[in-house]
């Protein structure tokens, strides 16, 4: 997922960084430090030649890995030569299904074909359309896509990055058969008003968890309140494992039909017929490993803990920096019991910051030694759905006005989404929220000075 500029890779990022402490990321008792009397917000901006707030490379490294008590598994899977899927996998998708409240779970190679599997099965093909924010990464549109399927973007609420629920019942034709809120950035979408619409609307709910590990919406885990859910366990996730995704759900025939579309069609519970005697529908090869299983059940043991730290520190951060003038950070829904914060955002007016712009403000930030990032490129005008529309499968399943790359963008203008993207968002990745309180105080500190000099920073920045 791409996060940062060229000036700082999120992989860059997080490859550079040195481990900070295995228990950095555990118990919140295990992360303070003591508070320091160092009052940053009074010195002058690093860029400007003063002190740094922090150095990057004292952030808690990502992933973390406990050698000592994390690689019994793993050692055992790849000592056993049993590395295609098997029990351990079994034992995965068991345990993550638990964590979730699901009653089923099923591991695929990654998030992206979690979400392609799942509107496969949902029968979501050629001529049916999918309402989808363009406040998200591209695999969520790709995986529409992947199916034949028409993305119909539904502007975003800017308080909280979600997708809009006020706006989605007038993207609604006779061709939508599908809502896919995206839990972006690890706070749950408006799952009340969604799942009401879906319903006055006979529509499907498929909603793209990816970034939302164990994150709730009334005391509900996101992922469950829907027909089915999707998550990535890609390496920069709160559940890292390096690649790897899961589908989640209630229903044990789509489940059946999932596991046998992604087993190359071979039948499964359920799904007619028997191992052996062909295949019973289309399918592809999408199976987990032992080896990654065991991974994931290391990483899981530690999810939930660390998950209440991100918590606390976020709702901590947030207010420290929720007064500083310019600054606007996240606002979650009222039924919103747990966020997963996958990135911390916030919006950045630079107004308030006597004009700065917000590239110049993420450079003296950066200066400071505080990684961040201006997150998304505005997704529903760029050029790969152009492409996708001019391909044969396309032009043969949609009438040509359908296909009107320039009638396509008119129709699914998203201004609010067009200002997040390319004035107002900022982002730190969640790794940044395993940290101490006095981390916290340290960025906001750093934020703070950077506004009280704004003007002799923005004046640097034209020189």
């Amino acid at each position: 997922m791409k996060l940062f500029n060229q000036t700082l890779s999120r992989r860059t990022f997080l490859r550079q960084n040195s481990m900070a402490g295995l228990g950095v990321a555990m118990a919140g008792s295990s992360l303070a430090k003591p508070f320091e009397i160092r009052n940053i917000s009074a010195e002058k901006p690093a860029i400007l030649g003063g002190p740094s707030a922090w150095a990057e490379h004292k952030w808690p490294a990502w992933p973390i890995w406990d050698k000592e008590n994390d690689e019994k598994l793993v050692l055992e899977v790849l000592r056993s030569g049993v590395w295609s899927r098997a029990d351990m996998v079994t034992r995965f998708e068991k345990e993550w299904a638990e964590a979730l409240g699901a009653k089923r779970s099923l591991a695929v190679v990654n998030g992206t074909n979690a979400l392609v599997t799942t509107i496969n099965q949902m029968d979501i093909k050629a001529g049916d359309e999918v309402l989808v924010p363009p406040y998200t990464f591209i695999a969520t549109v790709s995986s529409i896509l992947s199916n034949g399927a028409m993305p119909v973007f539904v502007d975003i609420d800017p308080e909280t990055f979600q997708i809009d629920p006020a706006k989605i019942e007038a993207k609604i034709t006779s061709r939508t058969k599908a809502i896919m809120p995206v839990h972006i950035l690890g706070l749950p979408a408006d799952m009340d008003r969604i799942m009401a619409i879906a319903k006055k609307h006979n529509l499907l709910v498929i909603e793209d968890a990816c970034q939302a590990h164990l994150a709730e919406y009334d005391n509900k885990k996101v992922g469950t309140i829907g027909d089915a859910g999707c998550f990535s366990f890609q390496n920069s996730k709160n559940l890292p494992i390096g690649e790897g995704g899961a589908v989640v759900s209630n229903n044990d025939k789509f489940m059946d039909k999932c596991f046998s579309y992604t087993n190359f069609g071979n039948p499964y519970g359920t799904a007619v017929g028997a191992v052996g005697t062909g295949s019973v529908m289309q399918g592809t090869k999408l199976r987990f490993t032992e080896y990654q299983a065991a991974i994931g059940i290391a990483q899981l043991k530690r999810l939930d803990a660390q998950t209440t730290v991100r918590n606390d520190n976020a709702n901590y951060l947030k207010s420290l920096i929720k007064d500083i003038p310019g600054i606007t950070p996240y606002k979650l829904y009222d039924k919103v019991t747990r966020g997963a914060y996958h990135l911390f955002p916030f919006r950045y007016n630079k107004e308030g910051f006597k004009g700065l712009s917000r590239e110049d403000f993420l450079t003296a930030l950066r200066a400071e030694g505080i990684p961040c990032s201006s997150g998304y490129a505005t997704l529903n005008t760029q050029p790969y759905l152009k492409d996708t529309f001019d391909s044969k499968n396309y032009r043969k399943s949609y009438p040509k006005e359908m296909l009107d790359i320039n009638a396509y963008n008119e129709r699914n203008k998203c201004p609010l989404n067009d200002k997040l993207c390319k004035e107002e968002a900022v982002w730190f990745t969640q790794n940044m929220l395993l940290g101490s309180k006095t981390d916290m105080q340290d960025i906001a500190s750093a934020i703070e000075k950077i506004n009280k000099n704004a003007d002799k920073v923005k004046t640097l920045g034209k020189k």
